[in-house]
């Protein structure tokens, strides 16, 4: 049986005894904040993290580069194994393409080895359920052309739709006018986001009030599930801080659907300079995205 290890971004936004439990490697983007880089070593509490940003501090964030992305693949290459990389979107980052060419830089020092770079067109605990669904085909014995072609038949059917609470983080991003999020912000609309086909955060619509956004994610739920109702075994929801709302949403979609299996995780930095505190992200497969 071929060896072969999963590895992917600390983007994934998976608790990190999650991968040391399944033996996933991941590689980090970088953030800056307060003149300060945080990496893989030197990571801030989250908590922390957000208690900045609530009190004006602006992060910002680098992504993978290609050296970074062989100093965690070569080792895994040296010892024999063959690599699945599951890539934060290309939508959102250039990762997936320093990874795509040091793996097949990588592939002339190794070429017994087999290196597949897949794009998630996934972010947050939608690329963590990406991965969750690959390790999960690993444990039950699937090859890794098996996991890498599932996913890629698959990809449209991660569903992410989200809520922020503060829209100057989406201003700050590129995804609302400054207009919009000033009066957006007087009037408390709160905007409903989602991933779409090609890995891009796209805006939907707007509702007034925290607790009606929250509902609307179950109700856009509803309209994607379709013949995945019954095939779904977790629900994936991640937040910015804010997890209560978390498991108000879980609450709901107990209720609606009868699942009894959440993960709920905090939207890590990487993520969470971009959609800031208060973002709650629910992830499922359906019907489409």
């Amino acid at each position: 049986m071929e060896k072969y290890v999963i590895t992917t971004e600390n983007t994934a936004d998976l608790p990190y005894s999650y991968y040391k439990e399944h033996q996933v490697e991941y590689m980090y983007l970088t953030y800056q904040l307060d003149g300060i880089t945080y990496n893989k070593e030197n990571e801030l509490d989250f908590k922390e993290f957000y208690s900045r940003m609530r009190a004006g501090s602006m992060p910002t964030t680098s992504q993978v580069n290609s050296e970074e992305a062989k100093d965690v693949l070569r080792p895994l290459l040296e010892a024999g194994n063959d690599v699945l990389h599951l890539a934060f979107s290309s939508g959102l980052s250039g990762s997936y393409n320093s990874v795509r060419l040091a793996a097949e830089e990588l592939k002339e020092e190794y070429p017994d080895r087999k290196i597949l770079v897949v794009d998630s067109l996934c972010a947050s605990l939608g690329e963590g359920l990406f991965v969750y669904k690959a390790v999960q085909m690993k444990e039950a014995g699937a090859s890794v052309d098996e996991v890498a072609a599932w996913l890629e038949e698959h990809k449209q059917n991660f569903c992410h739709v989200f809520t922020v609470d503060d829209l100057f983080h989406l201003y700050r991003g590129g995804r609302v006018s400054k207009a919009a999020a000033i009066v957006g912000t007087m009037i408390n609309l709160k905007p409903l986001l989602h991933v779409d086909d090609e890995g891009h955060l796209i805006p939907l619509s707007k509702v007034r009030g925290r607790k009606k956004s929250l509902a609307t994610l179950v109700s856009m739920m509803e309209e994607r599930i379709g013949s995945w109702k019954d095939k779904n075994d977790i629900i994936f929801i991640s937040h910015g801080d804010c997890e209560e709302d978390a498991q108000y949403v879980a609450k709901l979609v107990r209720e609606k659907f009868g699942y009894e299996s959440f993960l709920i995780n905090t939207i890590g930095a990487t993520i969470g300079t971009h959609s800031g505190p208060g973002t709650v992200a629910l992830f499922f497969m359906g019907e489409y995205r």
